[in-house]
């Protein structure tokens, strides 16, 4: 679909100009210089000729089809030049200019019009306030940035500063490059999941790395990527973390969900790796472009000295890698080769056993790399080095273990990491290594980062299956009486469903809960409650709460009294509700109070959905009660989800060892509360209607559970 943009085999440039200072000129300039395959066609009404190739006045006169317009104009020229643009049957243009949606209402419009002209005239568009893209393969460089690096990489970028840097980086670290450069800019209509479709069906990109400032379709993107990290690996660098999600008077989901912890956990989900922090972001895309995945999660360390292994073990174990005990076999191999004071427990330290011979790197690497309980080797410490700090003959031996080390990933697919203190140097072992694919860093902090994330691309690779495609099958499994309790709302003008009928909604779903009858008055209330209490040897206890639409928290009206069980108790309680809730909102509309079964203590749960604005419907879970919003130990997840992301979810947050019970304690119904979760995502499935849910708080018991509150708002 994006074949003829982004593979242009012919371009225009829309603004061509002779002034050396101005995007027109130097675009035609770097075309020319970089030897561009496909051909160059300079519009300006003003010129006859730039840089030795004919000029036209408009694009229109241009005889001969065009793919490709780069248009450098400013913004307002925009749209009449798009329409021109389409009767040229242009397949797509690059705008340059900024001066749209960044600045408020104007630009926005402004955007809007050029948008609806690209879409009636079928020209896609690039940006606007982009850098430009290039094309690596055929030298279409279109942003000026001079001999950026070839290789395996993809590059989508929101930031021209921040692409500069990348490309700046892989220069000077010689190895890894580039297949493409995109600047996404605004994104106003070629979307990152459409980039995303055409790189996973490109075969000279190994992999795709991101900066990500906004995204406009984030579950399309979600599905892209679980088709796309299958087949090669995402990684991204998303900024604005610490921004948090738009508070909402609605519900305690929909004020605790941010954009960190819903997008993270979404894009981890889809296999894409999540880089925190920017100068992590090549050292860990070049990584997995080069190296294979490492699916057991397992690392050995290799050192010629006992700090840097010690430090490399703790980061690595920070990051959830472990570091296997070698097999015995190994272990005996490693000693003879190594001299009595070297440690071949892992890590293994060689204890001077390399500084005649650094070539002995390589032979301890080969026997560590047949032990089928490593996953992969990291050699950390001062290879490449020696013969720059000790003698100069030394670096033979270590240019020989160097083209060893590249022999043993593609024999044992299994990767190789180095660390080393010379890495800034000039050393032709440490190149060698990077002519090889395998990472080469002066950081022990990036180096296990790169291996961290190796780990947790082989670990995604490994149980895709019981992954989520995050596509939702609209009305998949509504029910016709929950259909009709929410049309019913609807009629009334109201967007909350009143708390009976968010229960019986969500048990028509087989959620296990108390539905309770609404009293209109205190002798209804004691008639209701008396059929529940029973006879005194039960013991039977019932609560009550207040049924409006308008008080949607009903503790801070002090809509709910607890543990009734006598009639003076219940009638009391009916009338101190009704005149609580007059107090707390004179306007409100009161339909009632709710009169239901008083649940038994168990463990208090919230589980809660809403839709995020990037991906749609998420769901929260995690420790309920009024001490959500205390400790806020909850997890955020895209749905829907899958019984694997289910367990997931329980483990995900810090209260999860309370469900498997604590000092003598017997653990909680697990399952009972995994299929209510999975019932939650079935129901926002089935009725798109519904923007916001909570049931909070949920009893959780050794058996069972029990929906006791239940708060539903529908999309106004």
């Amino acid at each position: 679909m994006l074949d003829r943009v982004l593979n242009a085999k012919s371009v225009a440039i829309i603004g061509a100009s002779k002034n050396k200072t101005k995007r027109g000129y130097q675009a035609i300039k770097t075309l020319l210089a970089d030897g561009f395959e496909g051909e160059i066609y300079p519009v300006n009404p003003k010129e006859d000729k730039i840089l030795g190739l004919n000029c036209y006045k408009d694009i229109t006169q241009i005889d001969a089809p065009i793919d490709l317009a780069l248009i450098t104009t400013p913004a307002g020229t925009i749209p009449d030049i798009l329409r021109k643009c389409g009767e040229k049957k242009v397949a797509g243009a690059i705008i340059i200019a900024g001066g749209f949606r960044e600045l408020g209402v104007k630009g926005k419009e402004l955007e809007l019009e050029a948008v609806s002209v690209a879409k009636q005239t079928g020209v896609r568009l690039i940006g606007p306030n982009t850098s430009g893209m290039i094309n690596l393969k055929t030298n279409m460089n279109l942003v000026g940035i001079q001999n950026p690096p070839r290789g395996n990489i993809a590059l989508l970028c929101q930031s021209g500063n921040m692409a500069l840097t990348l490309i700046t980086e892989a220069t000077i670290r010689k190895h890894e490059g580039f297949t493409y450069y995109v600047g996404v800019g605004n994104e106003s209509d070629i979307k990152f999941h459409e980039y995303l479709e055409f790189f996973r069906n490109d075969p000279e990109t190994k992999a795709i790395l991101m900066y990500v400032e906004g995204m406009s379709e984030g579950r399309k993107f979600l599905q892209e990527a679980h088709k796309t990290s299958i087949k090669k690996p995402i990684i991204l660098l998303k900024s604005g973390r610490s921004a948090t999600g738009k508070k909402s008077a609605g519900s305690h989901t929909g004020s605790l969900a941010g954009m960190s912890e819903v997008s993270n956990r979404a894009y981890g989900r889809a296999g894409i790796i999540v880089i925190e922090n920017s100068d992590e972001l090549f050292p860990v895309a070049e990584t997995l472009s080069s190296q294979p995945p490492i699916k057991t999660n397992t690392i050995a360390i290799l050192a010629d000295g006992g700090g840097h292994a010690t430090i490399a073990a703790d980061l690595l174990s920070d990051y959830g890698i472990n570091l296997p005990e070698l097999s015995d076999t190994t272990k005996a191999k490693l000693r003879e080769i190594l001299p009595e004071a070297a440690s071949v427990i892992n890590p293994v330290d060689v204890a001077g056993g390399t500084d005649a011979d650094p070539s002995l790197f390589a032979d301890c690497a080969k026997i560590i790399l047949k032990d089928p309980n490593v996953g992969g080797l990291l050699v950390v410490g001062l290879f490449g080095g020696y013969g720059i700090r000790f003698e100069e003959s030394l670096a033979i031996g270590e240019e020989a273990a160097a083209h060893r080390f590249g022999a043993m990933v593609k024999k044992r697919h299994k990767p190789i990491f180095v660390h080393s203190l010379y890495s800034s140097y000039e050393s032709r072992a440490l190149d060698l290594l990077r002519h090889y694919g395998i990472p080469v860093h002066d950081s022990l902090d990036i180096s296990c980062k790169c291996v961290a994330s190796l780990c947790k691309y082989g670990n995604y690779l490994k149980s895709y299956h019981g992954k989520t495609n995050f596509v939702f099958n609209w009305r998949a499994k509504a029910r016709k009486e929950g259909q009709q309790i929410i049309e019913t709302a609807k009629k009334e003008g109201r967007h909350v469903l009143l708390e009976h009928e968010a229960k019986q909604l969500i048990q028509l779903h087989g959620a296990p809960t108390s539905v309770g009858q609404v009293a209109k008055n205190q002798e209804d209330a004691w008639a209701m409650a008396s059929k529940i209490i029973g006879n005194r040897d039960r013991k039977d206890k019932v609560v009550l709460k207040i049924v409006s639409p308008d008080i949607l928290h009903k503790s801070d009206a002090c809509g709910v009294k607890l543990n009734l069980s006598s009639e003076s108790e219940v009638k009391k309680s009916f009338q101190q509700i009704i005149k609580n809730a007059k107090a707390y909102n004179p306007d409100a509309d009161i339909r009632g109070v709710l009169v239901a079964p008083m649940a038994a203590k168990g463990l208090e749960i919230i589980i809660g959905t809403k839709i995020d604005e990037q991906f749609g419907p998420v769901i929260m879970y995690g420790l309920g009660g009024i001490m959500v919003e205390i400790m806020k130990d909850v997890t955020f997840w895209v749905l829907p989800v899958s019984p694997v992301s289910c367990k997931k979810m329980l483990e995900d947050t810090r209260s999860s060892v309370l469900l498997g019970g604590v000092r003598g304690q017997k653990g909680y119904d697990k399952a009972a509360l995994r299929k209510l979760i999975s019932m939650c995502s079935e129901l926002i499935e089935s009725y798109p209607e519904i923007e916001e849910m909570d049931l909070n708080p949920v009893l959780l018991y050794e058996e069972g559970l029990d929906v006791v509150d239940a708060r539903i708002i529908l999309k106004k």
